[in-house]
């Protein structure tokens, strides 16, 4: 995508189009619409320079349209009565107040945005137990604190704006966003993948979360692990997504068993 980004601004610098222009030339025998290229540059260049204050508001609207858009458990149903006794008293992580819901889905998923907006699936949760579960909900705000999921919904932004979805307002790095574009937006941001030290980094906090909570130490693996068995079985394509947005579960699964058998053995 930066390459996208540069290549795009480089190519606007080459055309060196006036505002007076034509608002097509041609490339190859194809139009292309100056205008559009032109708001798509400036819609990326907005998204280079979101402030910290732009992706909070953005991680907000965010949430705020996959809570409008996708079935919500009340707390009196049996999804949202266990992750409310799951949750209970765990009112922050670092400071960011957290807070927590379940969405009645098929798919198996759970994600984390900067706002402290924890969104569980209830697949995932007829999946995994409760150590497990807590796990991966520790894992996900891992990526929180760790501001993983700040450059992702920023990411996101710019994925959007590229495709000229996400238009900056004069003297504004973000503009209110149409219900489309946030829905653009939130495509990108839960198709995101996250590298392999930032997976491990979360691992560790999941393990750490689990411990600190009374959770057992090794739910971390064997979520993990699951996953990876789930993966290989009949149910694969019910965990196809989760997985593949985890890279190395194998790998992870066995080093965080190692580490639980070394807590287990220092206490």
């Amino acid at each position: 995508m930066k390459n996208l980004f540069f290549s795009c601004l480089t190519l606007l610098a080459l055309l060196a189009v006036p505002s007076n222009a034509s608002a097509q030339f041609r490339i190859g025998g194809k139009k292309i619409n100056t205008t559009k290229l032109l708001n798509a540059g400036k819609d990326m260049a907005a998204a280079i320079t979101l402030s910290d204050e732009d992706i909070a508001r953005l991680s907000r609207e965010s949430v705020a349209w996959m809570d409008a858009h996708n079935p919500v458990a009340a707390d009196t149903t049996s999804y949202g009565a266990r992750l409310k006794r799951l949750t209970e008293g765990i009112t922050d992580a670092d400071g960011l107040p957290l807070n927590f819901k379940v969405y009645l889905v098929t798919d198996v998923n759970a994600f984390a945005c900067g706002d402290g907006s924890i969104r569980v699936f209830a697949a995932l949760m007829d999946l995994m137990d409760d150590n497990e579960l807590m796990a991966i909900i520790g894992h996900e705000i891992g990526h929180v604190v760790h501001a993983d999921t700040k450059h992702a919904i920023k990411s996101a932004y710019l994925a959007s704006a590229a495709r000229n979805a996400a238009g900056a307002a004069e003297g504004s790095t973000l503009a209110k966003l149409s219900d489309s574009q946030l829905g653009d937006v939130v495509t990108a941001f839960t198709d995101a993948r996250f590298s392999q030290k930032q997976e491990y980094a979360a691992d560790q906090y999941g393990f750490e979360f689990s411990v600190k909570h009374g959770f057992s130490p090794y739910a971390m693996a064997k979520s993990l692990e699951k996953l990876v068995d789930l993966s290989k079985g009949a149910k694969a394509s019910f965990v196809e997504k989760m997985f593949s947005s985890h890279p190395d579960s194998e790998a992870r699964a066995a080093r965080m068993r190692e580490q639980a058998d070394a807590w287990q053995a220092a206490h």
